[in-house]
């Protein structure tokens, strides 16, 4: 695997630009909102390319930006001026909501920055870290610590179809996926049952109703220990699995905690947080693992970038600065044929944000994982 991705590098870095013609161009598209409510995500991407062009430091590339409005319609119109100015490839649109109508322009191949593969046109690559990319390196962690019974907590949302086909797809081992109401309301009843906390806080009576009425010598020593408790017995699972993000997340790890179930007794694993510093405050449900990028990479890119543009990038520029080196290596690969074959071959790519693996028009992602302790973010591979 390493001498593979040596390779790569040396491929994608150094092949002598006289192999490209003088007059023969590398037209990369790119479809972001350059204006609207979104504008100021497309122009962190915009200025993420220009930074990898700089890298790459071939003259032959030549990025064509059109504007998407984040509007469906809008992004269909920007496509097909793309398509009539002969570019087969083209990085975006950014939002899922946007593809819906691209699946007309059979001559182009989309590297869309969404996350989500359900249901996208046949001409669409999701480059987006997805929730398979992000489940297998779970999984690599659950056989690592050889953790034997994992459950999976998914919010009642619009992506918890994303969650399920990515529980099939990775093959990961889980006792069983709850879906529960994200709702404040509801989410503490929902989380009372799925760990069985009443049952555990009635135990916990009995047993000190039991002792009261007990001959044994030190019951008044043993009662009062089993008063510092919350609940008695224990939860049937080793790990669990939380498919949630921000203030949600924070709500669930919350309502764990309040029945008694303990991120140092078992594993608490979410997906993707891209290293939310917020996170690092919340002590009381630390440890707490996820996988990411590569985090060492996208602080280097993150100050880069700041030294250039005097602010910092989104996530997506991270993502999308990687694709411009992906799409310039694979149609060098391809011997400069820019067809609908390109991204069939299985391939792999080592960028910033770690290893792209490509294969039948679909990318995934070899992650690294975390862990936030201590108030640290820390690698565990």
């Amino acid at each position: 695997m390493i001498k593979i991705i040596k390779i790569i590098l040396v491929l994608a870095l150094l092949i002598p630009v006289q192999k490209i013609l003088a007059d023969e161009k590398i037209k990369i598209g790119l479809l972001v909102p350059l204006t609207g409510k979104d504008a100021e995500i497309g122009q962190s991407i915009i200025k993420a390319t220009k930074l990898a062009i700089i890298k790459i430091n071939n003259p032959s590339i030549e990025i064509i930006p059109r504007d998407t409005k984040s509007n469906p319609e809008i992004t269909l119109r920007s496509a097909k001026e793309l398509d009539q100015l002969g570019i087969k490839i083209v990085i975006g649109p950014v939002f899922n909501k946007n593809l819906v109508y691209l699946d007309e322009l059979k001559n182009i191949t989309f590297l869309s920055l969404t996350n989500k593969i359900i249901s996208n046109p046949k001409n669409i690559i999701s480059a987006g870290i997805n929730a398979t990319s992000q489940l297998r390196t779970i999984q690599k962690f659950i056989e690592l610590n050889k953790i034997k019974k994992t459950i999976f907590l998914t919010p009642d949302v619009n992506y918890k179809d994303e969650i399920k086909k990515a529980i099939s797809d990775s093959k990961i081992k889980i006792f069983k996926n709850y879906i529960y109401n994200a709702n404040p309301t509801y989410l503490t009843s929902q989380i009372e049952k799925i760990t069985n906390y009443k049952i555990r806080k009635q135990n916990l009576e009995d047993e000190i109703s039991r002792l009261k009425k007990s001959d044994v010598d030190n019951k008044e020593r043993l009662i009062e220990k089993l008063k510092k408790r919350d609940t008695l017995g224990g939860v049937k699972f080793d790990s669990l699995i939380i498919a949630d993000f921000d203030e949600s997340l924070k709500s669930v790890t919350t309502s764990l905690l309040y029945t008694d179930v303990s991120p140092k007794q078992k594993y608490f694993i979410t997906l993707n947080q891209w290293f939310d510093e917020s996170l690092l405050k919340e002590i009381s449900y630390q440890p707490l693992y996820f996988p990411s990028v590569n985090k060492k990479n996208y602080e280097e890119f993150s100050l880069e970038y700041f030294e250039k543009f005097n602010q910092y990038p989104n996530q997506l520029s991270f993502l999308s600065f990687d694709l411009i080196g992906l799409v310039y290596y694979s149609i060098l690969k391809n011997n400069l044929i820019v067809d609908d074959k390109i991204f069939t071959k299985k391939t792999l790519f080592k960028g910033k944000v770690g290893i792209f693996e490509i294969k039948d028009n679909k990318i995934n992602h070899v992650l690294n994982f975390y862990k936030v302790e201590n108030k640290k973010f820390i690698k565990i591979f």
